[in-house]
């Protein structure tokens, strides 16, 4: 028992996605918006939630009548929007903190809303974005209006309901472009939301979430922490013990000037942490063309703008972890135009404080993939730096195919973070 506790806890540390997806449903069961995780990548949670029709929502509201008589005022269309608006807000916020609460390995999550649409009753997507697990955390909720300010605080959000010129809300519903995401317009025409037709749909949702149906018990044990019978404990007891989990391969360590080919799995998802103590740094990213430079300032990928080429490059935050600070970022390699040929992968240093890269102690870049698969550099605590390329990522060709390869560099500019953008062709005001 305690060692099958123990396998599932690690697994859910670890972000393995079965394990996370499974144990975050069960928390949404409860929910009033019917929420489901839908996929994992590295330290990032996938999650569609169905938010109510806008034309569910109360016509009318209560009043006072001009003598003080208790009465109902109808609502304008506007009003109503803004009700439903503060509503999404809420159920949003409580799905992040929910999922965050939940699951500890989890720094970011990827949420989009789903809703039947008035003018056309189609279903459509009318939010979405990235919210890390600092900026939920950080964030005071204490009243109805605070649950507006989840588009204040991700990344890469949007939202149906807008600002109109003269600062009011506007009054219609349109569907987000869904070709910004990946998986958004497929996962839109698999939506089945007709609970007469026979088949799993998002109106059941809720319904087959909160089901809660006990265990089989002669079938295999899902939730470590149920009770189980006394004879169920005793044949489980005479059975072979289990195997433990093994645990995560060790990373190869490189060294400076060191390259090598990277197996394909990495194409598909490479994460990246930046791990560091004794000063303030900042990973950057820079998508390069064949020139080496920049197509664009939009592939500059920074803290004021932490993603690049529809999210093929982005950054996940800051997080303090005991003594060191880590700051994350992942890459899909797959994913990435044509156009570019190599990602730099930089730390600067704030130019402000004086300090350089030599303040850095316990300085480590760890990359990883979906297999298991990690490196590990530590670049060097150069003193005349402030900004550094610690390493690259670009395409190459092995016996006529393509390949990408890594390369381990730790190689820096004395001015800083406006050195290493020139250079990289990024326009510097």
């Amino acid at each position: 028992m305690v060692t099958e506790a123990g396998a599932w806890w690690h697994a859910l540390l670890a972000n393995d996605e079965a394990t996370v997806c499974e144990a975050v449903n069960t928390a949404f069961s409860d929910n009033p918006a019917a929420g489901c995780a839908v996929g994992v990548e590295g330290s990032v949670l996938s999650v569609v939630m169905r938010q109510q029709d806008l034309d569910t929502m109360p016509t009318q509201t209560a009043g006072l009548t001009p003598s003080g008589r208790p009465t109902l005022k109808n609502l304008t269309k506007r009003d109503r929007t803004l009700w439903w608006l503060t509503a999404m807000g809420s159920n949003i916020v409580a799905t992040l903190k929910e999922g965050f609460a939940t699951a500890p390995g989890i720094q970011a999550i990827d949420l989009a809303v789903m809703t039947r649409l008035p003018d056309t009753q189609r279903l459509g997507f009318v939010a979405y974005g990235r919210w890390t697990r600092q900026a939920i955390e950080s964030t005071p909720w204490r009243t109805p209006e605070d649950a507006l300010r989840f588009l204040d605080i991700g990344q890469d959000t949007a939202c149906s309901v807008t600002t109109t010129a003269s600062g009011n809300l506007s009054s219609t519903l349109k569907p987000l472009d869904t070709t910004r995401i990946a998986g958004l317009q497929a996962l839109l025409d698999g939506a089945q939301d007709d609970s007469s037709s026979g088949e799993p749909s998002l109106a059941d949702l809720d319904i087959a979430l909160g089901a809660n149906t006990p265990p089989d018990p002669r079938a295999g044990v899902g939730d470590p922490y149920r009770i189980r019978a006394f004879a169920e404990w005793k044949h489980q007891t005479l059975s072979p013990p289990p195997v433990p989990v093994a645990p995560p391969a060790a990373s190869a360590v490189l060294i400076a000037g060191q390259t090598l080919v990277l197996p394909e799995e990495a194409w598909q998802g490479l994460r990246v942490s930046f791990t560091f103590a004794g000063a303030d740094a900042d990973l950057t990213l820079f998508l390069l063309g064949n020139d080496g430079r920049v197509c664009s300032d939009e592939d500059f990928v920074f803290y004021n703008q932490p993603s690049a080429a529809d999210g093929g490059a982005r950054l996940l935050g800051k997080q303090q972890e005991g003594s060191h600070t880590v700051e994350r970022a992942t890459v899909h390699l797959s994913a990435l135009p044509d156009r570019v040929h190599r990602v730099a992968v930089a730390i600067n240093m704030d130019v402000d404080t004086g300090l350089t890269c030599g303040s850095l102690t316990h300085a480590t870049l760890d990359l990883d993939c979906v297999s298991g698969t990690a490196w590990t550099f530590r670049p060097p605590a150069d003193p005349s730096i402030r900004a550094m390329v610690i390493t690259e990522l670009y395409r190459h060709s092995v016996d006529g195919n393509p390949v990408w390869k890594l390369r381990a560099l730790g190689q820096g500019w004395a001015d800083g973070l406006d050195g290493l953008a020139r250079a990289y062709g990024v326009d510097v005001e």
